[in-house]
């Protein structure tokens, strides 16, 4: 503020008369500031000269696009949204890459690459030197022994896995229907096999998953499935997740993935999300029902 009879910085007025000479308000300060020296009324002008001031409000406004990414990541962080920031989404949101569409990996050979490894599970026998046999069969957490007659089975019938690939086309179409993209790809999340990345819209799959073949990546892709149908609950794709309210009794093995370092940081919220998914992965085609239900139709299936 300026007191009576104090000089006025230069920079804040301009005498159109005068212009090129040396300016001196008048004193003590009138109501209308006008110049010392001819008292012609005073031209207010910019602190910096016009030219600096667009350079700056350039780069405030580069700066500010800069950020809208880390804005809209904090909205979408919000547990409560409000229509503003909903809308703010809407209007910054990027458009589906079609690179990413969940049946694009059918074109990349996805199926071909689960049937070679599904081929690893298959039992194998081993005739030894003496004349003896050895078998050798791989078995998935939680799942039972077998016996010889079973091992034997196996071998002379592989399984097909047709009900799970079939579970695994569906939910594929479904997540495409519903605006998701999907990548194989390692997950932003350290020691994650997959992740759901509402923000983007985005499932990532680690590319070891499907080294594991077919029901292990069709469990994976249900488990994230059950979340991208939380988000859908709670309002969208990119909406702050909601329980469910279906089964989220654990078996021990199961149970024993919230206690992975991947979840040591995880909120109680999260942790009961992520409970209620463990529970339900096993549960083939529930994932596509829950996005079916929840999540509106809005992708292409081209």
């Amino acid at each position: 503020m300026l007191g009576r009879g104090s000089a006025a910085p230069l920079a804040r007025f301009r005498c159109p008369d005068c212009r090129g000479r040396t300016l001196r308000l008048a004193k003590p300060l009138p109501t209308f500031p006008r110049c010392h020296r001819c008292g012609q009324l005073l031209e207010r002008q910019p602190l910096l000269p016009p030219g600096q001031a667009g350079a700056l409000a350039f780069a405030a406004a580069a700066l500010l696009l800069a950020s809208v990414p880390d804005l809209l990541q904090g909205i979408a962080s919000l547990a409560v949204r409000s229509p503003l920031s909903s809308k703010l989404l809407q209007r910054f949101e990027p458009p589906p890459d079609p690179n990413r569409q969940p049946l694009k990996l059918l074109q990349h050979g996805l199926l071909q690459q689960l049937a070679e490894a599904d081929a690893r599970w298959t039992p194998r026998v081993e005739y030894l030197a003496d004349g003896g046999t050895r078998y050798f069969y791989r078995r998935r957490p939680g799942e039972p022994s077998l016996n010889l007659d079973q091992i034997r089975g196996l071998i002379d019938q592989p399984p097909s896995y047709d009900k799970e690939r079939e579970a695994l086309l569906e939910l594929l179409h479904t997540l495409q229907g519903a605006g998701v993209q999907l990548e194989i790809s390692r997950p932003r999340k350290p020691a994650a096999a997959a992740e759901w990345d509402g923000f983007s819209r985005t499932l990532r799959i680690d590319p070891s998953v499907a080294a594991h073949g077919t029901v292990d990546f069709a469990r994976v892709l249900n488990h994230e499935a059950i979340h991208v149908a939380q988000s859908c609950r709670g309002g969208g794709l990119r909406a702050a997740p909601r329980l469910l309210n279906i089964d989220n009794q654990l078996s021990p093995e199961l149970a024993d993935q919230l206690n992975q370092p991947t979840y040591a940081a995880a909120s109680p919220a999260e942790r009961a999300l992520e409970a209620e998914a463990y529970a339900n992965q096993n549960r083939l085609g529930l994932g596509e029902s829950l996005v079916s239900r929840y999540c509106p139709l809005q992708g292409s299936l081209q």
